[in-house]
């Protein structure tokens, strides 16, 4: 065990009573044999706490954050790393599955790669419901389960910056180096991936594996149900993209990349629109204009 290198699972929890235990027991059952688990419950208002602390009794070596107030993901997460002691991470919510050979997996990925410079490996994740059915695999695939279409690995930053489709983050494991390199996610933002992708693919390499490695749950509640919804929290949301997308300009350094951010600029412009939320509509639509005056090389 000692030549494994240690991988931290970080468990996130929010509202999350119905799931949460057999979330830890698939982080239990792992095959690979060098796991720390963080768990942090993001001031739940339901009974997580509860569960969380009647299974910690079976398993108490395990480190418990109860956050006082409600923190978010970002800086819950954050938090969590700061306790973390592992050489690579896991972003696990407290309602996705891991499959026994996951963390062995991610962890063969990572060391196929330069290690050194690769920010993270990811491979795809199937879509189950409240009760754990299938919906759909998050990359389609065939009858092998293989990705119907290939994705690019390396350096990828262009691919990131032009859509979301080149993230699964679910089920990425994350460098510890690079991660703390970067100051971690951005505690400003309501969410966290789409603009840590950006950054991490910037200056370093990111991999996918066609493998299938979470069991990712769709809720109602779901972080991704709020980019189509109109409430407060999916303004934030809304609002969080506009601040990475205005980040990504200052990134870029070649025309074909911002090509590749008004293409994403384009898509928000649009949802925008069907949202009638005309301010960041007209946010958007500045921020484009900007990227068109870029004097930059090809």
């Amino acid at each position: 065990m000692q030549n494994l290198p240690l991988v931290t699972v970080i468990c996130l929890c929010y509202n999350h009573q119905d799931y949460v235990v057999e979330t830890l027991n698939s982080v239990l059952a792992q095959s690979y044999q060098n796991i720390e688990i963080v768990i942090v419950d993001d001031f739940s208002t339901d009974n997580s706490v509860k569960v969380i602390e009647d299974w910690l009794i079976k398993n108490p070596n395990i480190t418990f954050i109860k956050n006082p107030r409600n923190l978010g993901n970002t800086k819950s997460f954050n938090l969590a790393v700061q306790a973390a002691q592992g050489e690579f991470l896991i972003d696990l919510a407290c309602d996705d599955l891991l499959f026994e050979h996951t963390v062995a997996a991610q962890v063969n990925s990572m060391l196929q790669a330069p290690t050194a410079s690769t920010a993270l490996v990811y491979g795809n994740a199937i879509n189950i419901d409240e009760v754990g059915r299938v919906l759909s695999y998050y990359f389609p695939v065939n009858e092998k389960e293989q990705v119907l279409q290939q994705r690019k690995s390396g350096d990828i930053y262009t691919d990131v910056v032009a859509g979301g489709a080149s993230m699964c983050s679910v089920s990425a494991l994350y460098n510890r180096k690079i991660f703390d390199s970067l100051n971690g996610y951005d505690e400003a933002l309501a969410y966290e991936d789409l603009d840590y992708w950006i950054r991490a693919s910037r200056r370093y390499e990111i991999y996918f594996s066609d493998q299938v490695w979470v069991k990712k749950r769709q809720l109602e509640h779901s972080l991704g149900s709020h980019f189509v919804k109109n409430n407060a929290f999916a303004k934030r949301v809304n609002q969080s993209t506009y601040l990475i997308l205005s980040k990504t300009l200052e990134l870029n350094q070649i025309k074909a990349e911002d090509r590749a951010l008004l293409c994403r600029i384009h898509y928000e412009i649009t949802c925008s629109l069907k949202r009638h939320d005309y301010r960041l509509f007209l946010k958007h639509l500045l921020l484009k204009t900007r990227v068109h005056l870029q004097n930059r090389p090809h």
